[in-house]
């Protein structure tokens, strides 16, 4: 599998969104390497699924490994202990919402399906692993994964421990940090592989944000950059252009980081562009950090909370 995934949430319903677009990126991926892909039925209602699809059919000679998470029935994002499994993932719900996924994709089989929301509420309720199970005896399913809550990496180390969990898509990058203190570790020790999502802190990383920035109407970011979090963004990332190697650039060192942590199994980087595409992929090539560099960015982490924008 490839270090660098490709992150498919941009390509079902941000602003900005060219179908055609997303085609030409998804085949230059495919052309530099790129094997890994998690999309999500919530990306656009199924269309993100179909453009993967798309991609898989045409390669029937390239393996290409398909991600893609299960809807929580009642659509709340992120999910909460007090809501019960039956109103987030009952049985029934986790068969039509693979089912949905695997008409989108035109595919017989669905490498790793994942939970797009997870409580550790939920961990000692015999019923999802007993869906998830089925699916896999039926062959519709090869791996399971959960994907945890923004700033809640510990929110799933019970789910890990039923063994029912080959997966885990975490926030990680220089900001981020936390997954190193538990979620690592146990991973390890469970070997349960590791997927590094938003790997640009949604945006701040990429060095292109400022205090001024903001998106067309109904654009997520909107809502998660409000100006508490977009200025303490923006001065962060302003803190790291000292530490850029010579020729590098931020959303380099960014991948680079995470790729130093032999942790982790693949990073999914959103690439709806063709630039970001090369930009990307190409990180992958220029190994891991010098640890006197890593020793600088971990003084960088910063611990938040989750909060009414960050959902």
């Amino acid at each position: 599998m490839s270090e660098i995934g490709y992150g498919m949430w941009g390509m079902g319903n941000w602003s900005g969104s060219d179908d055609a677009e997303s085609r030409r990126s998804l085949e230059r991926a495919v052309e530099l390497g790129c094997n890994f892909f998690d999309t999500a039925w919530a990306y656009g209602r199924g269309r993100s699924e179909r453009l993967l699809g798309e991609v898989v059919r045409a390669h029937p000679g390239t393996r290409l490994y398909t991600a893609t998470k299960l809807p929580p029935k009642n659509l709340r994002w992120p999910a909460r202990a007090e809501d019960p499994l039956e109103e987030v993932y009952p049985p029934g719900h986790i068969r039509a919402y693979t089912e949905k996924s695997l008409e989108n994709l035109g595919l017989e089989c669905i490498d790793l399906l994942q939970f797009h929301v997870w409580s550790d509420s939920w961990a000692d309720d015999p019923r999802w692993r007993q869906a998830l199970e089925e699916l896999r005896r039926e062959g519709v399913i090869r791996a399971a994964g959960i994907s945890v809550n923004r700033w809640e990496t510990e929110n799933g180390v019970r789910a890990l421990r039923t063994g029912a969990i080959d997966a885990v898509q975490v926030i990680y990058n220089i900001f981020d940090q936390a997954p190193e203190d538990r979620l690592f570790p146990l991973c390890r020790e469970l070997d349960v592989g590791v997927i590094a999502r938003v790997p640009f802190d949604e945006g701040s990383l990429t060095g292109t944000l400022t205090r001024e920035s903001t998106w067309p109407a109904g654009d997520w970011r909107n809502t998660y950059f409000v100006p508490e979090n977009l200025h303490a963004s923006v001065e962060r990332a302003e803190r790291l252009r000292p530490l850029i190697p010579r020729g590098s650039s931020l959303p380099e060192l960014a991948l680079r980081f995470i790729l130093s942590n032999p942790d982790v199994g693949t990073v999914i980087p959103g690439m709806r562009k063709l630039a970001h595409v090369d930009a990307n992929l190409s990180a992958s090539e220029q190994g891991a950090l010098p640890e006197i560099l890593l020793e600088e960015l971990r003084a960088h982490r910063w611990d938040r909370q989750p909060t009414a924008w960050s959902q």
